[in-house]
């Protein structure tokens, strides 16, 4: 079974993802609680997609926060540069592309928005993937980055870090096709950046006015952004 590492590099990164494929949307489900339906339809609600507009959900994995997008009637792409994650959503009826977030197969300025949901730490230079974001979005396009985040209460923010590496294999040992996998995104949770810092990446790489909104006590973060017209 591959592991990746803090490196993350992408061939590792993709294998990785392709490995957990099988059952990762119930792994998530379990590990969060039950939060992540919550958590998909937070980040449309944020996005204000409107009908007809064109949209890319980029490290879309199985296409399950894809199809949530498209519930606002817009055109949403599933993007991700795992072909088995990909393979796993193989029944939502939702348009898929393999890519990677360094380096998208799409022209400039072709997106009115673009959202990345738990996979922009898993890019091996995150900073470039908020430039290659900003690239194919269209001047005053919107960003939304939802990703694991620091928690604001204090108390709770130790125990969070500690319920980590300690929780997460073992879960994983009984619902996820390659549990191993969860010590690393354990690891890659720990090492992110919390959400001033996280925000201060996106406005230097092709965005502006980055804010975020804290979800379940700041576990969860939305950042959302615009692209300079």
């Amino acid at each position: 079974m591959a592991k990746a590492d803090l490196d993350k590099k992408p061939f590792d990164v993709a294998g990785m993802f392709d490995d957990v494929g099988k059952n990762y949307d119930i792994t998530n489900t379990v590990l969060s609680f039950g939060l992540d339906k919550y958590w998909r339809r937070r980040t449309r609600e944020r996005l204000d997609l409107k009908p007809g507009e064109l949209v890319l959900d980029l490290a879309a994995g199985t296409a399950v926060s894809t199809v949530e997008l498209a519930k606002s009637g817009a055109h949403v792409v599933a993007c991700d540069f795992s072909q088995g994650m990909l393979a796993a959503g193989k029944d939502r009826n939702v348009p898929k592309v393999v890519g990677d977030a360094m380096h998208l197969p799409f022209a400039d300025e072709a997106f009115d928005a673009v959202t990345i949901s738990y996979g922009l730490r898993n890019v091996h230079d995150f900073e470039a993937g908020l430039r290659e974001m900003a690239r194919v979005t269209k001047p005053g396009g919107r960003l939304a980055v939802n990703e694991f985040s620091t928690p604001v209460v204090p108390g709770f923010r130790t125990l969070y870090k500690e319920y980590l590496p300690l929780a997460l294999p073992p879960v994983a040992k009984i619902f996820s096709s390659n549990p191993e996998a969860y010590e690393y995104l354990a690891e890659s949770i720990r090492a992110w950046p919390d959400q001033e810092r996280l925000a201060a990446a996106i406005n230097r790489n092709g965005w502006r006015d980055a804010g975020w909104q804290n979800l379940s006590g700041g576990i969860v973060a939305i950042h959302s952004a615009i692209k300079p017209a």
